[in-house]
């Protein structure tokens, strides 16, 4: 091609090679900000769902059918009759998420996407403006916080509008030029788009099917087939959406999130989701869309309230058209349209209530780390009016100088240093609103960090016990730590439910625990200190657990705790005396056999000295050193031990310090540096010789 062809193409093709330009860079950046800012994904436990359903398709399953019941449920799935697990979600966004994993990451369809959404932005704007307005609304919508960040997570939000709005385009070509095979591509879009997120479409649909039925008044052939097309084709979406729900839930009407809580949906009233429920009233509603409208043109937009103002420019060019000329273009009517029926749909539905959190506190609550998503489809009118809004001040400004200014040159002087003056006015604004939910999700993500880094020590062939800060559910908070559909692959995941069943379902891998110190609360920005513990599996008739606690000089007594499922019993330690002038240690061993533990070395406060074990039972031993008035810290062991065929089964104890017991419970793992001389724990397991326990029979197989 000469450099003469090449210029022409160019000159003609600019603004369309400019908008791939564009999408190319969005998917770029996008791509970099889910890399980067999201490595473990986000705050919002429902990446983990879609990730792990991606999975699932690409195995071709619809169902996940774990090897013990209760030790694999990922969070929002639900239990099937037939004891599968199925997601709660619609399977089209993890579809599209699946198909960036066959090109080589699952990251990839996220760049894919936000890069489709920027062109179709672009498209839209273009065809209901012109071509400049177009490039002008896909710049917007790339600098706006809302896009990028909710662009960058696997969530269902930017997909369903990716599907949205090839559903616009595709139904403003066929209007403009007759063809019926745009007309079922829009019908194919919306379709998808309802399978995906059945609400969210019917809300931005509904401009555009009052624009076709307002279309079919004069019944011409021709618009009747093609919205015929779209319509069918339409509706063959809603088919698809109604059989997985015949499939997954036994009905067609039931859809997998009204099976996972029935309270969970659409209306006024009482709402419920697992053990969290509202009142949500017309009231409560009004006031909840209000804050949240208030935070999307507030802070998730580019350019933040400047921003709102450039698209209500646009809105107000519209209107004052409209009014001197009682008509205008249709397209812009529907692209204005969706500012009614996003917004005031969204008030039926509580889930803005939930990301906003406490409504009395900033800043809190998911919003405040991936903004309004709910209404992320607004993005794009706000975008198209925020261009025509660009347009129209640029355009008095330029009558304004030529009114003003006779010198052509001095004019382009004055106009490039007007623009300069605008672009820095912009981009404050937006450099600010972007960058306050980028250090908030930068600090949630550095949390992540340090509580993911022991889990890249542990080698492949292994099998990991979580703890559940959040209730017994996988993925809910751990997002990385997810099984395969086939619970095959380098490392299996399990919650502490049924241990030896689990144990016994993979009977060839090494056995790991997952555990930590402190509150797991990353919006605090305070990170959990982890570890990952080696866990061996002993059985025999008698097993013996030998414990060596620091008693730390000033402590005046111990007293210790022994309890099952079914019993308790109480010790002190031995020749307690009323004060201890130096660092000592305590050495009682646990011995369980013949369905019975009991603790020595220790001396019993009352006559029961030994407690039933049930089959399955998790035996704690908790000791309190008092330093006096009450004040003093707990050494707290818990032994997982199974029982059967006169033979007993034990898996490493969990060790907890615990200077407030409230902290007790996968809060506390192991001794901290800071306890404090004097302060120190270990344990022996031993398989111990059924008539000698003085000593163990073993040496020890476990030990921490």
């Amino acid at each position: 091609m000469s450099d003469g062809a090449g210029r022409h193409v160019l000159r003609t093709h600019r603004h369309r090679l400019t908008a791939a330009a564009l999408a190319i860079a969005g998917g770029l950046l996008v791509f970099l900000v889910a890399t980067r800012l999201f490595p473990f994904h986000s705050l919002n436990h429902d990446e983990g769902v879609y990730l792990q359903q991606a999975a699932m398709l690409l195995d071709g399953q619809l169902f996940l059918y774990p090897p013990v019941e209760d030790a694999y449920r990922p969070w929002f799935f639900v239990r099937a009759p037939d004891g599968g697990l199925y997601p709660k979600y619609a399977p089209v966004p993890a579809a599209m998420f699946a198909v960036g994993n066959l090109l080589g990451g699952y990251r990839l369809a996220l760049a894919g996407i936000a890069a489709g959404n920027v062109a179709l932005t672009y498209a839209l704007t273009a065809a209901a403006f012109d071509r400049t307005r177009g490039l002008l609304a896909a710049g917007f919508l790339l600098a706006s916080p809302l896009f990028l960040v909710d662009s960058a997570v696997f969530l269902p939000y930017a997909p369903t509008t990716l599907l949205n709005l090839a559903f616009a385009a595709a139904y403003f070509h066929s209007r403009r030029t007759g063809s019926r095979r745009a007309a079922a591509v829009a019908g194919l879009a919306v379709g998808l788009a309802f399978f995906s997120r059945p609400y969210t479409a019917v809300l931005f649909a509904t401009p555009l099917i009052a624009h076709a039925l307002w279309t079919l008044r004069g019944l011409d052939r021709d618009p009747v087939l093609a919205q015929a097309a779209t319509a069918v084709l339409g509706l063959c979406g809603v088919a698809a959406a109604l059989g997985y729900n015949a499939v997954t839930t036994g009905s067609a009407f039931v859809f997998p999130y009204q099976a996972f809580a029935p309270l969970d949906g659409l209306g006024f009233g009482h709402r419920e989701i697992l053990a969290y429920s509202r009142q949500y009233t017309p009231e409560l509603a009004l006031r909840v869309n209000a804050r949240v409208l208030s935070l999307l043109f507030g802070e998730w937009v580019a350019a933040g309230p400047l921003g709102t103002v450039l698209a209500a420019v646009g809105v107000g060019g519209l209107l004052r058209h409209l009014y001197r000329h009682r008509t205008a273009d249709w397209r812009r009517l529907v692209l204005a349209g969706l500012f009614v029926s996003i917004p005031v749909g969204n008030v039926y539905f509580w889930g803005n209530l939930n990301v906003l959190g406490d409504l009395g506190r900033a800043n809190d609550g998911l919003v405040a780390f991936l903004g309004p998503y709910y209404h992320f489809d607004l993005l794009v009118p706000t975008a198209a009016f925020a261009a025509h809004g660009i347009v129209l001040l640029a355009g008095r400004g330029r009558a304004a100088l030529q009114a003003r200014i006779a010198d052509p040159d001095r004019r382009r002087q004055v106009a490039v240093v007007a623009v300069a003056v605008c672009l820095l006015v912009v981009a404050v604004p937006a450099a600010t609103a972007l960058a306050e939910p980028v250090q908030r999700n930068a600090e949630v993500t550095e949390t992540y960090r340090q509580a993911y880094a022991p889990v890249d020590d542990v080698p492949d062939g292994s099998l990991v016990f979580l703890p559940t800060p959040y209730g017994d559910w996988m993925n809910h908070p751990f997002q990385a730590l997810r099984n395969d559909p086939g619970f095959d692959g380098d490392v299996v995941y399990a919650l502490r439910e049924r241990q030896f069943a689990v144990v016994d379902a993979h009977p060839q891998r090494q056995l790991y625990r997952y555990t930590y110190r402190g509150v797991w609360a990353p919006t605090t920005g305070e990170a959990v200190t982890p570890r990952i513990q080696p866990v061996e599996h002993v059985a025999g008739e008698r097993v013996r657990l030998g414990l060596q606690l620091g008693i730390p000089s000033g402590v005046e007594r111990v007293s210790i705790r022994l309890a099952s499922e079914h019993g308790q019993a109480y010790y002190v330690t031995n020749g307690t005396q009323s004060s201890v002038e130096r660092d000592s240690t305590l050495t009682p061993s646990l011995v369980v056999s013949d369905g019975r533990a009991r603790l020595r070395g220790v001396t019993p406060v009352s006559n029961t000295t030994t407690i039933p074990v049930d089959e399955r039972d998790e035996l704690q031993v908790t000791a309190f050193a008092d330093y006096g008035v009450g004040n003093g810290f707990s050494y707290r062991v818990e032994l997982p031990t199974a029982t059967e065929d006169g033979r007993t089964r034990a898996l490493t104890p969990y060790l907890e310090h615990c200077d407030r017991p409230l902290r007790c419970g996968d809060e506390a793992a192991y001794v901290p540096e800071s306890a404090g001389p004097g302060v120190s724990m270990d344990a022996d397991l031993y398989v111990a010789n059924a008539t000698v326990d003085a000593e163990p029979a073993t040496r020890p197989v476990a030990s921490q």
